[in-house]
C-alpha cells in the first residue's frame, strides 16, 4: 500500500487490533486525508494516543501496531539478494514505511531502492507526522520516492532490480483500480519477471491464501512458496499471506 489504492474487503480485514479499554476510550485524530487518484475513495490517516491508523472509504487498511507481516514481506526478498554490490529494490506500495525499512535494514550502504507510491499525501504523510514510526526511512538517501502507478514504473524501468516488494492491494483478487488487474495476469507477472536481475525475487502481500494465483506464478516460470506468516512481529494475530517467487535464471526467459 499505495503504489495503486487498496481496498479492504469486508471478509478480509488487513487488522484486527484489540485496544484495551482505557484507549478504546481516547477518541481518534483524523491528521489527514487524500482522494485516491481514480477519485474512487478517500484515505484517511488518524490518531488514537500513539496508534497510526491507514483508512480507505472508512476500512482500516493499517495500523502502527501490526506491522509483521509488512517486515517479512522484505525480509523473504531481500536476505537473498542483500549481498549483491549495487543491489536495486522495488518497493510498491509505502504504507507507513515499514516495508521499506525492513528493507533498507539488510541491504549494503551502495543499494538503490525505489519506492512506487501512487498518492502523494501517503509520501508526505511519511515525510512528517508518521515518519518516526518506522525511523524516517525516506531520509535514507539509498531511497528514491517514485509518486506514480508501480505499473508504471514496472514498464517504463529498463535498469532491472534484484527484489520487488508489492504490497497494493488486499489480495490478487480484490483490485480496487483498474490497472491493479495488469500486475496479477500473466503479461503483468511476465512483466515483473523480465524486470527481475538473474534469480531475482518477488514477494506479494496478501490478505488471504491464493491457490489460482500461486499457479499463475508458477506457468510464469518462478519458483515459488506460498507462506503464511502472522501479522505481528510477536507471532500473534491474524495470518497472512506471502508469496516469495524467484526467477529461475535470465530476467529475460518466460513460460
Amino acid at each position: 500500500m499505495l503504489s495503486n489504492t487498496r481496498q479492504c474487503a469486508n471478509s478480509l480485514s488487513r487488522t484486527a487490533v484489540h485496544h484495551s479499554p482505557e484507549t478504546a476510550m481516547i477518541p481518534r485524530k483524523i491528521l489527514g486525508s487524500a482522494q485516491t487518484p481514480d477519485q474512487a475513495g478517500t484515505l484517511q490517516l488518524s490518531r488514537r494516543g500513539d496508534d497510526f491508523f491507514i483508512a480507505y472509504n472508512g476500512k482500516e487498511l493499517m495500523n502502527s501496531r501490526m506491522h509483521g507481516s509488512e517486515d517479512l514481506l522484505a525480509e523473504f526478498a531481500c536476505k537473498s539478494v542483500a549481498h549483491r554490490p549495487g543491489v536495486r529494490l522495488l518497493v510498491g506500495g509505502l504504507g507507513l514505511g515499514y516495508t521499506l525499512a525492513a528493507a533498507l535494514a539488510i541491504v549494503r550502504p551502495d543499494a538503490v531502492v525505489v519506492v512506487a507510491e501512487l498518492v502523494p499525501a501517503v509520501v508526505q504523510w511519511n515525510r512528517g507526522i508518521c515518519g518516526h514510526l518506522a525511523g524516517n526511512p525516506l531520509k535514507d538517501p539509498r531511497v528514491h520516492v517514485m509518486e506514480e502507478d508501480v505499473c508504471l514504473v514496472l514498464k517504463n524501468d529498463t535498469s532491472g532490480f534484484d527484489a520487488v516488494m508489492l504490497d497494493v492491494d488486499n489480495s490478487p483478487d480484490s483490485m480496487t483500480q483498474t490497472s491493479n488487474d495488469w500486475l496479477y495476469t500473466r503479461n503483468g507477472l511476465k512483466k515483473i519477471y523480465q524486470s527481475l536481475r538473474p534469480k531475482g525475487i518477488l514477494t506479494v502481500w496478501s490478505a488471504a491464501p491464493d491457490s489460482t494465483f500461486s499457479r499463475r506464478l508458477q506457468r510464469t516460470g518462478f519458483i515459488v512458496q506460498e507462506k503464511t506468516v502472522s501479522a505481528r512481529n510477536s507471532g500473534k494475530g491474524g495470518l497472512h499471506t506471502i508469496w516469495v517467487a524467484r526467477s529461475q535464471g535470465t530476467g529475460e526467459k518466460t513460460l
